[in-house]
Order: structure tokens, then sequence, then C-alpha cells
């Protein structure tokens, strides 16, 4: 006689093992980026096996002919986990993100332009007009006697032609579709992306919104001494007469870390180079550019152990090459200020 409980345990444990050996479902897509972070994917060397044992990556313009239209037509949520790089440019790159948000259970902002608008975000500092100025116009490389700028529509014989609505603004993942997790990093860290496979293939995922990274700074990975050294004058790492092996900020030269979110290693100060903030603001900062503007100041003001007066405190200030780009070289998008205000 068969029992039935027998069997309908038999019929969960399979269905449970059937579930187990699933493949995940992945996408990948590149939007206003410089490409870095699909190339980082596969900086993961023989780690990419793994992945392909466990996941069928559905959807990867850099590598697939997959087409917008069979994206379309999958079924909502069908696809497990998306890695959505790149910063909001244009109408296309808008387009794709909600078609990816509505297929995608879990969507993350992979690197920094995703996740702050990164460098695409600095034309920020002007309009569409005055880019394509620079771009097609006013440009010594480019021979344009008519003066001609893209079109969104254009008619030949074989029909009309359309090119995406290029946007006055760039904008970061989260500015125009819900974002489940953050990768940072430009690109991200090999380390941190496959504690991101990992944790997604293992279903160990923090709570939604959580930024894949340390919670401690880049100061806290970096080998450099720190002291309480006060400084009196701005150097670039160029200008500096002999290299001690000290804080950079303690030798006069804007270093990001102590504003900057771990993950990296401190690779680029292992290479004598200052971090410049692709790991986006540290757990308590709101404002990345903020708190390193608070950082710096805090360490200004004595030289030849003299307390300098104001005047040439606002000459060193004077003296800091590219604020911006210096500051939100990575995060102007997603700043409290995150665009310059254009009067029409």
């Amino acid at each position: 006689m068969i029992n039935g409980d027998n069997m309908s345990n038999k019929k969960k444990g399979k269905s449970n093992e059937n579930k187990k050996n699933k493949k995940l479902q992945t996408a990948f897509y590149w939007a206003a980026s410089c490409g870095g972070c699909e190339i980082a994917v596969l900086d993961i060397d023989e780690k990419i096996l793994d992945v392909i044992e466990a996941a069928d990556i559905l959807f990867w313009p850099v590598a697939l002919d997959t087409k917008y239209d069979d994206v379309k037509e999958m079924k909502d949520n069908s696809i497990d986990v998306c890695f959505f790089n790149g910063s909001i440019r244009n109408s296309e790159n808008e387009e794709i993100a909600h078609l990816l948000r509505k297929k995608s259970k879990v969507l993350v902002a992979f690197g920094s332009c995703a996740h702050e608008g990164c460098i695409p975000g600095l034309a920020n500092l002007s309009n569409r007009e005055e880019v394509f100025k620079v771009a097609y116009k006013d440009n010594p490389s480019t021979d344009n006697p008519d003066q001609k700028i893209p079109e969104q529509t254009y008619k030949v014989k074989e029909g009309t032609l359309h090119l995406p609505e290029f946007y006055d603004t760039v904008k970061t993942l989260d500015q125009v579709v819900d974002v489940d997790y953050y990768l940072p990093g430009c690109p991200p860290p090999v380390k941190l992306i496959l504690n991101a496979i990992d944790a997604i293939v293992h279903d160990k995922l923090p709570e939604k919104g959580s930024i894949l990274a340390p919670m401690k700074s880049v100061c806290d990975e970096c080998r450099f001494e720190k002291s309480e050294k006060k400084i009196g004058k701005i150097k670039r790492i160029y200008e500096l007469e002999q290299f001690e092996e000290k804080c950079l900020l303690e030798q006069g030269v804007i270093c990001m870390g102590p504003a900057t979110r771990a993950g990296c290693d401190a690779r680029c100060l292992d290479a004598n180079m200052p971090c410049t903030g692709c790991g986006g603001p540290t757990p308590s900062a709101t404002d990345q550019g903020a708190k390193m503007i608070s950082a710096l100041a805090s360490i200004l003001g004595i030289e030849d152990e003299e307390r300098l007066d104001d005047d040439k405190i606002d000459e060193i200030i004077d003296s800091i090459v590219d604020p911006i780009g210096t500051f939100y070289k990575y995060g102007l998008p997603s700043a409290f200020i995150n665009k310059k205000v254009i009067k029409k």
C-alpha cells in the first residue's frame, strides 16, 4: 500500500531539489559609462566558470545578441538579478532602466556611474546646449562647417532614423527607478564583485538598499601612518619635493580617503597616488564632497608652527585646482547640489 504522506514528502523533496539545482537568471546592462564595469566582470578570471555554473545570462548587450524586444517578451520578474552599470544620460538609458526594473527581482546599481553618476555626471556643470556646442561646434578637432548637431529624427530614403533624446541632466540609477543594492567603485573591485555574487548565489544578501562594501573608510585600509599634523599649503602629488611614507593629507595632498567607503584595499595609495573617491561616501556621510571639505578644513591653518590668518587660509582654499572635480569627481549627480543652475 502506498503511503500518501510519503508520496507528498517525496514530491516536496523533489521540488526543493529542482529549485536548488535551478540556475540563477541574470542580466547585465551598460548605460552611460566607459565600459570598465563590463571588463571588471571578466577580471574575476577563472571564477567566471563558477558564475557560469551557477547562473544563466539572459541579457548582456556587450557579449550577447539579445535584443530589447526579446527582453520585453520576458515575463515580469523572470530575471533573478540584473547588474546595471552606467548613469542615465538619455531616453534610451531611462527606458531600459524601467524595462529591466520590471523584468528583474533584484536590481543592482553596479559601479560608480549607476551608484552616484560618476564622471559622466560632471556634465551637470553644463546643459545639453553647452555640451553640444563644445562637442560639435566649437571644437578644433571637429570639421562641421554647417554647425549641425544631432537630431532625434532624420529621414532617409529607407525611412526615418531615430536617436534617443539627450537629457539636460545626468541622473543616477536610483533617481529613475527603485534600486535594491549598490556595488560601488570605478569599477567595483574584484573582491566586492565576488562577495556580491556569492551572497546572491547562496541567498545571503543583506537588507534592501544596502551598499555591498565594508562599513569603514579607505583610511582604514591605507598603509600610511597618520598623525594630527596641520598643513599650511595644498599641493598636487607631482609638487611634493620628497615623498614620505605618511598620510598624503599631512603632506598637503588632497586625498579623499577620509570621506570614501573602503573595499578597494587602498590600491591607489599603494601606488603612491591619492584616493579620488570612487567608492562613494562613507556610511556616516550624506554628502561625500561636504565631508571631505570638512575633513580638510580641520587640518588647515598652521605653517611652520605659525597659525595662519583668514586671508592666508582663503589663499590656500583658492589654490585648490578644480574643486568640483576634486570633491565631486564621482558623486555630483547624487550630491545635495547635483547640478549647476544655468540661466536660459
